[in-house]
C-alpha cells in the first residue's frame, strides 16, 4: 500500500515538473522569436541607418543573444552596436 502511494506521490511530482519546464520554455520561445524578429525588422526597415550605423550582422553571436535574452537581448545588441562594439 505504502509503495503505491509513494508512486502516486512521484507520478504527481515529475507531472508537476515537466508542467512547469513546458510553461517557463514556451516563454522563453516566444521571447527569443520576439527579439529574432525585432533584429530582422531593424535590419529590413534601415532603422540604424537614421543613427548613421549600419545594419547590425545577424551571426550565431546575435542569433545566440537573442535566444537567451530575447527582446531585451536583441536591445543589448543594438546598443553595443551603436557604441562601436561589434559581436
Amino acid at each position: 500500500m505504502m509503495e503505491e502511494i509513494l508512486a502516486i506521490l512521484l507520478a504527481v511530482a515529475i507531472a508537476a515538473a515537466i508542467y512547469y519546464l513546458m510553461k517557463k520554455s514556451l516563454t522563453l520561445v516566444i521571447n527569443a522569436i520576439a527579439g529574432l524578429i525585432t533584429l530582422w525588422l531593424l535590419n529590413a526597415f534601415d532603422v540604424l541607418a537614421w543613427f548613421g550605423a549600419p545594419d547590425v550582422q545577424i551571426n550565431l553571436v546575435t542569433v545566440l543573444v537573442c535566444a537567451l535574452g530575447g527582446l531585451p537581448g536583441a536591445m543589448i545588441v543594438v546598443l553595443l552596436h551603436l557604441f562601436g562594439i561589434t559581436l
